[in-house]
């Protein structure tokens, strides 16, 4: 079975502006611009057609159409929550990373990682850029050359001249702490060496 849905970012970004009543405040919970939660729910009534908000000066009302539909999308979000909650062992953090495509993903060492950290469930998505990020897709990205990007910290986490890689976070979720200990163990890492100077070098193989 195929299930008609609008994008799920777009409803979240209704169902939380509902909840307050405020693009701001939605905007705050889920780690964006109030702007981004404005085109999201701009978007979504364009796609199913009826006006879900009155946008009054300094006020957000629901229309009888958004009133009606409020209801089935959190209850839907709360089965989700539970759903997954069920999935996730008690303790863990659930982390997710996405990472550029032309990263070398044995450079994160990332066996040792979970070694250090039993308490972050730790997933990675190869390969991801903003748009996964943006999109919720990951909670945090070692993206090539992003150097900016407006409500997300980026931290510069090899050394040189060049784009460089860089660890990108939402500001709202840069300092949790899975977020922390995942950047200092990053930081804590050898500084970029080649797999050549860190492991014998197979003659005859395939790449030689």
């Amino acid at each position: 079975m195929t299930y008609a849905l609008p994008p799920l970012n777009a409803l979240r970004a209704f169902e939380a502006a509902a909840r307050h009543l405020s693009f701001k405040l939605a905007a705050h919970e889920l780690h964006v611009t109030p702007a981004a939660v404005g085109q999201q729910v701009k978007a979504l009534e364009a796609r199913l057609g009826v006006q879900l908000f009155e946008r009054l000066h300094k006020q957000l009302i629901l229309t009888e159409a958004g009133r009606a539909y409020l209801p089935g999308i959190s209850e839907g979000f709360r089965h989700i929550a539970e759903a997954t909650s069920q999935l996730k062992p008690a303790g863990t953090v659930l982390l997710q990373v996405g990472v550029h495509g032309s990263y070398d993903l044995r450079r994160l060492e990332l066996g040792a990682f979970r070694s250090a950290h039993a308490d972050i469930g730790l997933s990675v998505l190869q390969p991801a850029g903003l748009h996964e990020l943006v999109e919720g897709k990951v909670d945090v990205l070692i993206a090539r050359g992003a150097s900016h990007h407006p409500g997300y910290r980026c931290e510069r986490i090899n050394e040189g001249s060049g784009p460089g890689d860089w660890l990108v976070a939402p500001e709202g979720t840069a300092d949790c702490p899975e977020i922390v200990s995942f950047r200092a163990w990053l930081r804590a890492l050898p500084a970029a060496k080649t797999l050549a100077d860190r492991r014998p070098r197979l003659v005859g193989g395939f790449g030689s």
